[in-house]
């Protein structure tokens, strides 16, 4: 299946202070796909992240919207374009999810404009499609990790972007929320075509849930394409240093992980 690419990386670099962490790199995210960036701690995926989302700025080459470098690009219009939801985001004291959620509509408001229709439409709508329409008077701090996790999602959601960027969005969560806020991601991409692009630690869930896969090693791409391309037990080998079985997944048909260790391998 052929892909057209609105986001795009070209020839960056990207580093804090005078220490490089990704140095010529390259990297397309495909329209209307969920594309899932792994590999091992500080491979570069959290970096080239922010460095999509204009949080950080190269040092060498652009990032491009539609053929256009993000850095040239007043903050508000790449805002209407473009969600980020950064890893482990803090939300003001006694703020409630309703509050949050509105936040998001920011980048959509005049300086010197009111509340509209349309922000409450917006709002109401991405409070529904994640599932936290019944928690919108609730206080953000009272909520549990995974709800907690999808009133920052509908944040985004209100965006109404047709990118959305998330670093890490299941960690810190026990396994059932970490798919259910995976699922709902998935709804999103699947009902109004979103692109999604977004780290997971997970390699199994991110073979799961991924059209498209890109696997990083020390600040460099080393393979992009289906899961089934790039979680191959050579790929986990080079990328995680894991000695590892990787087999069909009996529910969803995608690649699965199974880690040998020393202590559980069955006797030949």
């Amino acid at each position: 299946m052929t892909s057209t690419t609105a986001l795009a990386a070209r020839d960056i670099t990207v580093g804090y202070g005078s220490r490089p962490v990704l140095e010529g790199v390259d990297l397309e995210i495909p329209d209307g796909r969920i594309t899932v960036i792994v590999g091992a701690n500080a491979s570069g995926k959290s970096t080239m992240l922010k460095a999509l989302a204009r949080v950080i700025a190269p040092s060498g080459g652009p990032v491009l919207l539609d053929g256009e470098p993000i850095a040239r690009m007043p903050g508000k219009a790449l805002a209407r374009r473009l969600g980020l939801l950064p890893q482990s985001p803090v939300a003001p004291e006694g703020l409630s999810v309703a509050e949050l959620v509105g936040f998001g509509r920011h980048p959509h408001r005049r300086a010197l404009g009111g509340w509209s229709t349309a922000d409450t439409e917006a709002v109401a709508e991405a409070l529904d499609a994640a599932g936290v329409a019944e928690l919108a008077e609730r206080d953000v701090d009272a909520l549990s990790g995974g709800q907690r996790q999808r009133a920052w999602i509908a944040m985004a959601l209100a965006q109404r972007t047709d990118l959305l960027l998330l670093d890490e969005p299941t960690t810190f969560l026990d396994l059932a929320h970490q798919v259910e806020v995976l699922d709902l991601l998935t709804d999103l991409n699947r009902r109004s075509g979103t692109t999604i692009a977004l780290v997971l630690h997970d390699l199994n869930l991110a073979a799961r849930y991924a059209d498209h896969m890109v696997a990083m090693r020390h600040g460099a791409v080393v393979a992009v394409g289906s899961p089934v391309e790039v979680v191959t037990e050579q790929l986990v080998a080079d990328v995680f240093g894991l000695d590892a079985l990787v087999m069909t997944d009996p529910v969803s048909g995608t690649p699965l992980v199974l880690p040998r260790g020393r202590h559980h391998v069955l006797a030949r």
